[in-house]
Order: C-alpha cells, then structure tokens, then sequence
C-alpha cells in the first residue's frame, strides 16, 4: 500500500448538531438517564443484586469517574425499596454473664418501642413499690412475722438467762455480743481480785460452770439464726407476693406493648423473667430507708442492667438499608465497645456497644472501596474472616494492648445477611484474586465497567441526557445542540477514537460546569459551542505549563531539534507525557551511528538502565527486522549505536521503533532523512508499522513546535496507518492541513516511510537476493558488504607478496 497523505475531514470527527434531535438540553431534562455504554455492566449488577443466596456479593470494576459507585448506589436503592425491612438489634444485660451481653432482633421500630416500654416501667417500679412496701396490710403481716421471731427468740433467750443465772453468771447482750459475769450470793457482780479471792475448790467449779455456759450459749446460736433466717425468708416471700402483682402486670405490659411478632420471643421472655427474679433479689434497695448510705447508687446500678441498648434502629426505613462506607475504619464498620477510666481501670457494660455500617446493614446493601479496606490490616482480615463465616463478633481491638487493666466484654456473636458491592480498579482486582484466592467465592457477581463505548446515534441521545440531567442537578444553563456536539467530539478525543466514547462520564460533569461558567460570566442564555470551546482552552491553559516550558527550550535552542532540511543518522520521533491530569506530547531527536564490527546494535539507553522493558523489546525487534533484511547474503559484521538524545528521565514503550529503524537505515545508507517530518509508530517483525498510543497529542505537540518556529509546508508527521481512525485533531491544526503547511502522512510498512523520508525507493531484493543499487536498502547492503570485507580482512590478514630477483624461484622441498 503507497504512502497516504490524509485531508482535513480524516483528521477528525465532526458531529453535526442537527444529528443530535434537540434544540437544547432544558428538552431532555425529563427523560431516564441510562447507563451509557455499560450495558454489561448493568446485567450485571441487575443479576448480582436480585441474587438472595450467599456469597453473590458485588465486585465493581472500572476507572474512577466512570460512574461505577454511583450507578451502583442508584441500582442499590432500587432494588433495597422492593425489599422488607430488616429487624432492629438490640443488646442487653446478661443476668447469668454480666461479661457476655445478650443479642436480641426484633421487628423494625419494635426495639424502639421495648426501649421506651422498659423505660417506663423501671419508672413505675420505682415509684410503686416502695409504696407497695409501705402499706398497711404490707407493714401489719412484717410486723407478725418479726414479732413472731422476737417472742421466739425472747423464750430462748430466757432459758439461756435462767441457765446462766443457775451458775451464778449474770447475761446480757453488749451490741449484738452474748456478755456474762460471774456474781456474789448477793447477786452482786464480782471483781477479777475478788474471784481470784475464792477457794480453790469454788474457782475449779465456777471453771466448770463457765464452759457449761459457753455450750449453751452456742447451742441457743444454733437455735436462733434459723428463726431469724426463716424471718428474712418470710419478710422477702412477703415482700415479693406484694410487688409480684405489679411485676407481671409491667411484664404482661411490655410484652402486649409489642405489637409485631418476635421471631426471638422465647429469649424476650426469658429476660423479662430474669429482670423480674432480679427485682426480688433487690427489693431491699427499693425500700424508702431514710438516709443509707449507698443505697441510691446501688438502686441506679441495679436499675442500669434493665435498659436496651438499640443499636440498630431499622424505624425510619420503607425497605432494606443502603449504606455507603466511606471511612471503614475498624470501628465504623465493625462496631465498637466504648470504656472509660474509672480509678485506673478501663470499665464498660453492654450499654456502651456500638453498631458498625456492617450491622446496620444487615438485610440489605453496603458499598466499599477496596482500597480503603485494604489501608488498614486489621479491617481486611476481619472482613475475610466475616466472609467465611457470615458471622460478626463485635470487640476492641486496642483494648486488649492498653496499659492499664480493662474490664472485658464479649457481646453475643450475630448473624449478618448483607450484599456487599466493593468498588476497584481492575489492577487491584486482579491482585486481589493472586494474594487471596478465596476472594472470588466471595464476590461471584464481577460488574467490570468499561472506559469507552461504541458510538452510536442512540449513545450520543443518551451521553446529550447526561449533560441535561448534570445541568438540572447542579442548576446550571442548559446547554445548545451545538455546544453538546463538542462535548461529544471531546469525549471521542478522550476515548482517542472517532468511533467511540468515553465512558468517564466525571470528566464529561466537569467540562459541563467549566463551560456554564464561561457562559454565565459572558451573560444570560444557553451555553454555545463557544462557551464549551474557551473552557477547554482555559483548562488547558491551566495545565499545560510543563509543555510550555518544554517548548521554551526547543525555541530557545537548548533542546536540539531539526525543523528542516535533511539529516543522515537523524531523525525526530515523537513522544507522550502524561502527568496523570494531563498528557501532551514532544518531539525528541533520535541518532544512530553503524560502522565495522560485530557486536550489532548497542541500544544506549538500556545500557545506562534508563529505558523499560517495552522499550528495550521494541529495539529487539527492530533489531532482528534489520538482520532479517540483509542476513540471507552473509551475516551481518555491524556495530551500531541509537540514542534518545537529551532524554535523561528514561524511555518507555516502543512507539519510536519505528523512528530509530529510519535512522540505523540512514546511518548505514548514507542518506540523508528529511526532518521537518516527526515519526511515531511502532514496527513487528514483518516490517509491519503498528498503531500508538496518544497519537493526537503527540501530533499536536509537534505541530505547536513547528507553529512556533514558522510553517514553510515541508513539515508533517509520519504515523502509522491503522492510527487513522484515532484521530481527533486540534481545529487550528485542520486549519494548517487544509492550507497544505502542514501534513498527516500515514505508512502501513516501514518501506513506505523509509521511501518519504529519503525520497528513494526502499528496494525489493532481485536476483540472488540483492536490493537494487539506486534503493535505500541497496545503499544500506553496500555499506555492511564493506564492512564485512573489513571485518575479514580484520580477522585473516593478507601476507605479505613475496618478490624474487630475477632468475630466482622458489624452491621445492
């Protein structure tokens, strides 16, 4: 295929504004917004979504901007409002295990309700059972059992008298102790001298008499403390067959307060029953006892274990929740368990547990970002660990490295059903897959969403929706059948291809505002194409510093690049920067020298390791093309050197193989190559050019280059020819193809670039295998022939020519 020069209207696509079917976008504001271009996507996720089974949850995958989390979000909602709503959760006072909180789910808004219902009748437990324990009927029957107990004790008590007394000891009791002296026939107490006084005899008896009352002293204990034991049994039997009646009555309460049915009624209950036991265990602090000390702070503690802790409170919702995790840090996703310090030491209770997103989700949906998960060790592994099992134990991790002591706790371990959609790139996915395997048993349902789409009449209706929606949404001037053709001519910029968009819709909402801005400082009315046009040259103009100064230099002189006549071993290929928020591309000059030798082709770049591996297979492979031109004659005695000349970055990528294949030919032919022409392609081992990446910046950048120094009509640029369809150029570069200043050559074959690049015909091999003499490859097989002879005559030096004299010869021997 000869060499094409392309015209204007191949360079670039224009979209008419009549194609598009509105005068402006205030036509399209009410129609759906579609998801453009992510049709698989959408299946997808469709699919994932309405999956109920376990481990169907979402993996996203797609560049940022591309609209995954909030397409994603949007499906979510849809879905979770076709869904009932999750029960609440609760947790509550272990009676049996104080340390081990109890989890409790009950129906939406019925946590809510318990905690009120609970509330007041703690409220009416303290206001009705002291009155209770102070009523008549209450105060008569205590008052027969104590004194029924005190007549009791009295008849023992004046037994044990009558006993003591017998013995000549006089009893009385000394702040609850049994108190006894030995007395005189007087019935006087005697002194400690006086009984030392007595006679042997009476001392020995009275020894005896002593223990005897000791014994019985014991032996009336014995009898007592059960009477007195039975009278605590029967004051408390009482007291509970008072407030009995008002405790079922508060339980019945509650439970008829409830007013859905409780999947966990049985544990419900059981509690219930357990506060009740617990509340007769403790009706002594619900006494009005005038001033004890304590007592109201021990009342408090008791009445604190019968709160509920809602932690997930489902009362406000009309379907499953939809929680987007923006911060999933440990706590905020899994939950937490809050201390304090009280006297050095950490304290907590089940009140002070608290629901992560992961719990306030269950029964419906939660969004995560990959990468925000993995920023924290602690929170991937517990999520893998969540996964496996479906099961969530709430704790604090920190807790158990503090330096002072901490009470612990242990909540009940729940059962979590949720759908989880993680946001990622596919790098991150696809590594994710290498390092944890399991991952995709997980995460069945993958959503990949693309970063270009096929255009069409439909998508560019769709992408015009997008900009009206964008502008309703953030109040904005709508836009004009004009100006939406020149987003929709920049997204297939962005795309770098006429026949496709961009699906990085973020990008497109960007240049949205930027244009209503234009238009709003201008004056009233729709936004133009104008508009749209001084936005992309002000953001431009915003970013595009480093390339200015780039060009500063090569205007300057301090870079050196030919912009006309001819060079041998010289050539200008043509390179893409990309700093992340904007490429642009630049000229570089690159320069090859051959000459005798054998070690082939020395690629200076890689031997200083300032070049990648693409690069470095580039050379290769150029390296090979070149000895597979000429090896069919003889082997190849070449030495050969190419460099990127003032490149000290490092080089990456093989789109200038193309470009140095031009100049080790030109090197080793001798013919000069022209250099108002920039070259960028890359070449396979057929000879065949290969289409590049960034093919309009890295025209374009040459183009301002030769703009700056002036136009003469000899400059151009050499690209491969399946780049045609990539092309998206700037208008003012349309401008200057269309006055025949500058040109689009397109080459499919390194021989036909080789052809405008010298101006002779590359050569066909003839008889024998030899390239014509009058062809670029003929020069270049003349020029390796000569140095192959050098390299033999190098290697198997001719001896020297004898000379005889005459009539001489040589003898024979």
């Amino acid at each position: 295929m000869p060499i094409a020069t392309l015209t204007p209207a191949e360079l670039r696509l224009t979209i008419d504004p009549a194609s598009l079917g509105f005068a402006d976008t205030a036509e399209l504001q009410q129609e759906p917004l579609p998801w453009i271009g992510q049709a698989r996507a959408e299946a997808a996720a469709r699919f994932g979504l309405g999956m109920d089974q376990p481990d169907y949850n979402l993996f996203v995958l797609g560049e940022v901007g591309s609209g995954r989390s909030s397409l994603l979000k949007q499906a979510m909602q849809a879905v979770a409002a076709g869904k009932r709503v999750p029960p609440d959760l609760c947790y509550l006072y272990n009676f049996d295990a104080p340390e081990r909180p109890l989890a409790l789910r009950l129906p939406a808004g019925e946590g809510r309700l318990l905690r009120q219902l609970l509330a007041q009748a703690v409220k009416t437990l303290q206001a009705e059972i002291p009155q209770r324990l102070e009523g008549q009927d209450y105060k008569a029957e205590s008052e027969r059992i104590e004194q029924a107990w005190k007549d009791d004790v009295a008849q023992h008590y004046a037994a044990l008298t009558a006993f003591a007394e017998a013995r000549s000891f006089s009893l009385h009791r000394d702040e609850g102790r049994m108190v006894f002296t030995l007395t005189g026939k007087k019935g006087q107490a005697l002194t400690e001298d006086e009984v030392l006084a007595l006679p042997k005899t009476r001392r020995v008896e009275v020894e005896r008499a002593e223990q005897e009352l000791r014994a019985e002293i014991t032996r009336y204990i014995e009898k007592t403390q059960p009477l007195e034991r039975a009278m605590n049994e029967a004051l408390a039997a009482l007291r509970r067959q008072v407030v009995k009646p008002l405790l079922d009555g508060e339980k019945q309460a509650i439970r008829a307060g409830l007013k859905k049915q409780i999947k966990d009624a049985a544990k419900l209950n059981a509690w219930l029953d357990a506060i009740g036991q617990d509340v007769f265990d403790n009706l002594e602090l619900f006494q009005r006892q005038g001033e004890v000390e304590g007592q109201q702070e021990a009342l408090q503690i008791v009445l604190a274990r019968y709160r509920v802790n809602l932690v997930v409170d489902n009362s406000g919702l009309a379907g499953a929740p939809v929680i987007v995790e923006d911060n999933p840090l440990f706590r905020a996703l899994f939950g937490s368990i809050e201390y304090q310090s009280e006297n050095d030491v950490l304290m907590t209770d089940f009140s002070r547990i608290r629901a992560g997103s992961l719990l306030q989700a269950h029964g419906g949906f939660l969004m995560l970002h990959l990468h925000d998960v993995l920023a924290d060790p602690l929170v991937w592994e517990k999520l893998r660990r969540f996964l496996r099992s479906g099961r969530l134990q709430i704790e604090e991790p920190g807790v158990s490295f503090s330096p002072i002591a901490a009470v612990s706790l242990v909540p009940e371990a729940i059962d979590i059903e949720v759908k989880l959609v993680m946001i990622g790139s596919r790098e991150q996915y696809y590594e994710l897959q290498e390092a944890a395997p399991e991952i995709s048993r997980h995460f069945r349902a993958k959503v990949d969403f693309a970063e270009s789409f096929a255009a069409s009449a439909d998508s560019h209706r769709a992408s015009s929706i997008f900009v009206a929606h964008a502008c309703r949404e953030h109040g904005l001037p709508h836009f004009s059948a004009a100006a939406v053709a020149r987003l929709l001519e920049e997204s297939h910029r962005e795309a770098g291809d006429q026949t496709r968009e961009s699906a990085i819709f973020a990008r497109t909402e960007a240049w949205v505002m930027e244009s209503a801005a234009v238009c709003r400082a201008r004056g009233p009315g729709l936004v133009t194409a104008a508009d749209v046009e001084a936005a992309l040259v002000a953001h431009t103009a915003r970013h595009d510093y480093p390339e200015q100064r780039l060009r500063e230099e090569i205007a300057n002189g301090d870079v050196l690049i030919e912009l006309r006549g001819e060079r041998v071993g010289q050539i200008n290929g043509l390179t893409q920067i990309d700093l992340g928020d904007y490429r642009f591309g630049l000229p570089v000059r690159l320069s090859a020298h051959t000459y005798a030798g054998e070690d082939g082709l020395l690629n200076i770049e890689r031997e200083v390791e300032l070049s990648g591996p693409i690069h470095d297979k580039g050379v290769f492979i150029l390296q090979n093309y070149l000895a597979a031109l000429f090896a069919h004659l003889a082997p190849l005695s070449l030495n050969a050197s190419i460099v990127f000349e003032q490149q000290y970055h490092g080089v990456e990528g093989d789109s200038a193989s193309c470009a140095e294949l031009y100049a080790l030919l030109s090197a080793l032919s001798g013919l000069p190559l022209k250099q108002g022409i920039a070259v960028t392609g890359a070449v396979n081992q057929h000879g065949e050019v290969l289409p590049v990446g960034g093919i309009n910046e890295k025209i374009e950048g040459w183009f301002r280059v030769c703009e700056a120094a002036g136009l003469d009509g000899s400059q151009g640029v050499l690209i491969p020819q399946r780049n045609r369809r990539h092309l998206m150029l700037a208008p003012p570069l349309l401008e200057a193809v269309a006055q025949g200043r500058f040109h689009i050559h397109t080459a499919a074959h390194v021989s036909e670039g080789i052809e405008l690049l010298t101006g002779l015909a590359a050569g066909e091999p003839g008889v024998a295998g030899h390239y014509p003499h009058n062809s670029v490859l003929g020069h270049a097989q003349e020029a390796l022939q000569a140095f192959r002879r050098a390299c033999q005559q190098q290697e198997h030096p001719r001896p020297p020519r004898r000379h005889f004299r005459n009539g001489d010869a040589p003898r024979k021997r």
